[in-house]
């Protein structure tokens, strides 16, 4: 579904991403694991192709064919969508039409009933503004129905538990599987462990780079105990080995 073939990201000759591959496949739900820093968000926006993340080495193919001279709205039309850490702010908007702007324009109120249902908010939300009155798990959950609605093919959520409570993973958890019997390809950039176990395969990144993928138990097992701390560049901790 989506493939990247030696990405490297240059910005004010800092390497952000070097020479960067992964493969993410259809109806699969993938980890991207490592600590703050290491370029796991610039990752999601190549693929997004935001503006300043366009002019990579590299290709980035989306079934097959390059993707790289296109830019935001056309891959967004492709299927591909970005979940933002920190929800937008739409003033003046209600719930509803906040979730019918998100490709269902007309969505019935069954639908919209069922998909805030998913991330265990309840029909009164509908009418309910997307602003300042609502907390920042509130405006998670409402984008992450958002991103249900609008049945991508591909999805990146970044730190999809910012702003959750920790007693609500099992709501992401649940979005994900929805997402991934719907045929969708998810792709999550997270730091943490537990996000990282509700996923098929994952990917550990250290500097730019992918340094191990595979099962997720043996990724997360050499995250916590070898980059926990660790102050190296692109590399394991001393002593540790875990081969692609």
């Amino acid at each position: 579904m989506i493939v990247l073939e030696n990405i490297t990201l240059i910005r004010d000759k800092n390497v952000i991403l070097e020479e960067l591959s992964a493969e993410f496949d259809k109806d699969k739900v993938y980890a991207v694991l490592g600590n703050n820093g290491v370029g796991k968000s610039s990752l999601a926006y190549i693929i997004m192709g935001l503006e300043n993340y366009r002019n990579y080495e590299g290709t980035v193919k989306f079934n097959g064919k390059s993707i790289d001279n296109k830019d935001t709205y056309e891959r967004a039309k492709l299927g591909i969508t970005l979940g933002w850490q920190e929800p937008a702010r739409y003033d003046g908007l209600t719930t509803r039409e906040y979730l019918n702007l998100g490709g269902k324009i007309n969505a019935s109120k069954n639908e919209l009933k069922q998909t805030l249902e998913v991330v265990g908010l309840s029909e009164h939300y509908l009418d309910r503004p997307v602003d300042g009155s609502l907390s920042g798990g509130e405006r998670k959950r409402i984008e992450l129905a958002s991103v249900i609605l609008l049945k991508p093919n591909v999805v990146i959520l970044d730190e999809p538990d910012s702003g959750i409570d920790l007693m609500s993973t099992d709501m992401i958890e649940r979005v994900l599987n929805y997402l991934k019997n719907s045929g969708t390809t998810v792709i999550l950039i997270t730091h943490r462990e537990e996000i990282s176990y509700m996923a098929d395969e994952a990917y550990l990144m250290c500097g730019g780079k992918i340094i191990a993928e595979g099962q997720v138990d043996e990724i997360v097992t050499f995250y916590r105990d070898m980059c926990d701390g660790c102050s190296h560049i692109n590399e394991p901790n001393k002593g540790g080995e875990l081969n692609k």
